[in-house]
């Protein structure tokens, strides 16, 4: 028997009907499937009957796997002859860790492909009809994680303003530092923004505000991650259009 390749496969922002086709004909024939706490049941659904599925799923508090030990795993399965699925959400390598995946392959001699997805980021924009470039408003689009090692000695100065937007992953638990730091860096209290959560999912929330009031937004709301937070020019728009954008829309005034 040979080695197997690993498949780094993008699931989307949660949809099943927002899976590439090369994605659901991987999932569709896959014998092995690991997969991130992100998917979508229903994607689980065009996987064959008797496929493993093998959860890896992360949160703040709880690694089922460690990053090196899932790493080990795919490799693991490779080297037996299996064909993996690694499935992701969004794409994987956005915040998805796939290029750590694709290196550990790589160095032990297995084939590794990547299969993009759709991100959340892209994702978000299209459910909540917020444009993340706009003639008008902003020319520049930067996605950064709000919850990483480090996170008050980054730069981010620069990142948004006016013309720009900003797209923050991860970011619901450090709210009131991301205000603080932006804040800081001198962006405009008053920027508009608006935070997404279950984008792209029946369940989806669209929550505007100012950056100053995001800590209490964020509060308020009881808002749980999945969530992505999208300060700029842009989430103002939707507003003055008056744009339907979501079973539950809510604004905070300044």
């Amino acid at each position: 028997m040979g080695i197997g390749t690993i498949y780094l496969v993008g699931a989307g922002p949660g949809s099943v009907d927002l899976l590439t086709l090369r994605a659901a004909r991987l999932i569709g024939r896959a014998s092995l499937i690991v997969h991130d706490g992100l998917v979508d049941p229903e994607i689980f659904a065009l996987a064959r009957p008797d496929a493993r599925l093998v959860s890896v799923a992360k949160s703040r508090a709880r690694h089922t796997l460690p990053q090196d030990q899932i790493n080990a795993l795919l490799v693991a399965e490779a080297l037996k002859g299996n064909d993996v699925v690694r499935l992701k959400g969004g794409d994987p390598f956005v915040f998805g860790r796939g290029g750590e995946e694709a290196e550990e392959a790589r160095a032990a001699g297995v084939p590794v492909e990547i299969v993009p997805g759709i991100s959340a980021a892209n994702g978000a924009a299209a459910a909540t009809q917020i444009p993340l470039t706009h003639r008008d408003h902003a020319s520049i689009v930067s996605f950064v994680a709000g919850q990483c090692k480090g996170l008050s000695e980054q730069d981010w100065a620069g990142l948004a303003g006016k013309g720009r937007t900003l797209v923050i992953y991860m970011g619901v638990k450090t709210a009131p530092q991301i205000a603080e730091k932006l804040m800081a860096d001198g962006l405009a209290p008053d920027m508009p923004l608006a935070v997404v959560e279950n984008a792209a999912r029946p369940e989806m929330r669209v929550l505007h505000g100012p950056l100053a009031g995001l800590p209490q937004l964020v509060e308020r709301h009881k808002v749980k991650s999945p969530a992505l937070i999208i300060i700029g020019e842009v989430t103002a728009s939707v507003i003055a259009t008056g744009a339907r954008t979501a079973p539950e829309m809510e604004f905070e005034g300044k």
